[in-house]
Order: structure tokens, then C-alpha cells, then sequence
């Protein structure tokens, strides 16, 4: 269970990381991209890798919920509604791209460059705000403090490492509506700042789960209820 979890971890940054850069054309430029020759072949990998994100994004919090429900079924569930929650978004924003990809290479017969440029302008900027709400608010939510604190209080991680999802998603939470109300910009240092730690975060518990394991002596792993928070760190050793 955790190597397949680990790995789905891994396999969200291997997809989300290079489909940003490749949807850039149309967000950088969408009434340049609708009215010129276009890169739909990249635009379309990159819309691939979002699909492939969302599979390994629900399956980070399907695949280890019959675990995670021992500790606290509430936050178990809850995590996986927020992956759900997530992925709906993304979902909307590869929707967005593809109607601009379509506006491009079959543009509605009698409409301007300029009324399709604006079209053009409007579906980037859905998809901007998918990002930001998903990956960004929802994501705060979900991985930072539902799952960060699944994680410290199950001592399936180290405890320690746990408080960069329990720092980690209020930080990516409050930068996300910083930009919402004009604050900061959409990628700016103060959101860029902010997200280093959920970053951090998610990234340890791919690497972690791949290549270590869960820790054995976490009382989950015995079949306890609850672990407990307060008690002393297990010791570390690979369980898979």
C-alpha cells in the first residue's frame, strides 16, 4: 500500500510540473495562440498529462484510505473529496484549453480575430482560476491539513515532517485568497513563497512512501483506533 502510494505521489508531480509548462502558449498569449498557427500537439500532451494527474491525485487518497479511516474516518473521507474536489477543477480547466484549441483550429463561421481572441482571453482565465482554487485553495485544505494531520497523528511519517503539511496548507490557503482580493499576483513572490512548504510537503511523502514505507511501529499498523500524537516517535524502518 504504500509503495503504490508513494508512487501515485510522484507520478502527480511527474504530470502537473511539465503540463504547466506546456499549456503556457495558451495562457500566455491566448489571443496570439487562437489566431496564429497554434501548438495543438503540445497543448494536447500537456491536457493528457492533467488526465493522468487526475487518476494519480484521487488514487493518493483512495489507495490508503482503508488505512487512514482507522485514524479518523472524517478526515480519511474528507481527503479524498478534496482530491475529488481538485481534480473537478483541473478537469474544468483542461476543458477550458480544449475549447480554445477547438475556437483555433475550427473557428465559428463570421466571427473576428478580435471576438475570438476574447474568447480566447476568457477560457485562459478560467483556467488560471481552476488553478488557482484547485491545486491552490482546495489543495491547502486537502493535502496540507487534512492529510498533514492524518500523518502526525498516525506516525506513519516522521511527526516532525508532518508540520509542513499542518504549516504548509494554511500558508497555500491564505495566499490563494491574498490573490483572489488583489493582494498578491498569480504567481508573485508572496504566493511563490507560500507554497515552498506544501510543496516540501507533498514531495517528502512521495519519496517517503516509495522508498521507505510506512513506519512499522505506528500504532495504525497494529489495528489501534487512534495513534497517539502526544506518545514517542516509532522507530524507523521500512514497511511496505
Amino acid at each position: 500500500m504504500s509503495l503504490s502510494t508513494g508512487i501515485m505521489w510522484l507520478i502527480t508531480f511527474a504530470t502537473s510540473i511539465p503540463a504547466l509548462w506546456l499549456f503556457q502558449p495558451v495562457l500566455d498569449d491566448p489571443a496570439g495562440y487562437v489566431t496564429g498557427a497554434g501548438h495543438d500537439d503540445r497543448i494536447l500532451l500537456a491536457c493528457v498529462l492533467e488526465l493522468l494527474l487526475i487518476i494519480s491525485n484521487i488514487a493518493t487518497a483512495v489507495i490508503p484510505y482503508p488505512l487512514l479511516k482507522r485514524q479518523h474516518e472524517g478526515c480519511a473521507l474528507g481527503f479524498v473529496a478534496a482530491r475529488i474536489m481538485e481534480s473537478a477543477f483541473i478537469l474544468v480547466g483542461i476543458l477550458s484549453v480544449l475549447t480554445i484549441v477547438g475556437l483555433r483550429a475550427d473557428p465559428p463561421t463570421g466571427v473576428g480575430d478580435q471576438t475570438l481572441g476574447d474568447l480566447a482571453y476568457t477560457f485562459a482565465a478560467l483556467k488560471d482560476w481552476t488553478f488557482q482554487l484547485g491545486p491552490g485553495f482546495v489543495v491547502g485544505i486537502g493535502n496540507g491539513l487534512l492529510f498533514g494531520y492524518l500523518m502526525y497523528t498516525s506516525g506513519l511519517v516522521p511527526r516532525r515532517m508532518a508540520w509542513l503539511g499542518l504549516v504548509g496548507g494554511p500558508l497555500l490557503i491564505a495566499s490563494e485568497i491574498a490573490v483572489m482580493f488583489g493582494v498578491d499576483q498569480p504567481g508573485g513572490t508572496l504566493q511563490g513563497l507560500a507554497t515552498i512548504p506544501e510543496a516540501l510537503w507533498e514531495l517528502f511523502v512521495g519519496v517517503y512512501f516509495t522508498f521507505m514505507g510506512f513506519r512499522p511501529n505506528a500504532p495504525i499498523l497494529r489495528g489501534d483506533a487512534r495513534a497517539d500524537p502526544g506518545g514517542p516517535t516509532p522507530a524507523l524502518a521500512p514497511a511496505r
